[in-house]
């Protein structure tokens, strides 16, 4: 199933996302470890690409990877391309989403089981909605 994209100029990115969402979403940037909120998130609930909406990682997905990002073993499916950055000394796998393009994080495979993969993805980027518990 292939998801259609969302295009937009950079003119129009802006308007919807906020400087800091921007340079990590659109170039590609990277937060300081330990200062998003969403590291220490422990609810239930689902993580959502803050371009596009695109539901990206369940609670269930997450573990403490000690890096100071929110870490992922899994995400649901087809919601990633990958692409191999350059940047550092040696290549790494870098996950964009699917539908808007943004960049989240990089994937390394030092996770844990079943997958033993490493969504490390940058926490501004995300938006956490909780699961509603049933009242009765």
């Amino acid at each position: 199933m292939t998801k259609e994209k969302i295009r937009k100029s950079s003119l129009e990115w802006q308007k919807i996302l906020s400087e800091n969402e921007y340079r990590i979403l659109r170039e590609e940037g990277t937060e300081r470890a330990f200062t998003n909120k969403l590291y220490n998130e422990n609810r239930e609930g689902n993580y959502y690409c803050k371009g596009c909406d695109t539901k990206l990682f369940s609670s269930e997905m997450k573990f403490d990877s000690g890096t100071g990002w929110p870490s992922f073993f899994d995400s649901y499916q087809n919601v990633f391309e990958t692409s191999t950055d350059y940047k550092l000394i040696y290549p790494r796998t870098e996950y964009h989403c699917a539908k808007c393009g943004g960049h989240h994080g990089h994937l390394f495979n030092d996770g844990p089981e079943p997958t033993k993969k490493r969504y490390c993805n940058n926490g501004t980027v995300l938006k956490f909605v909780a699961e509603e518990k049933n009242k009765k």
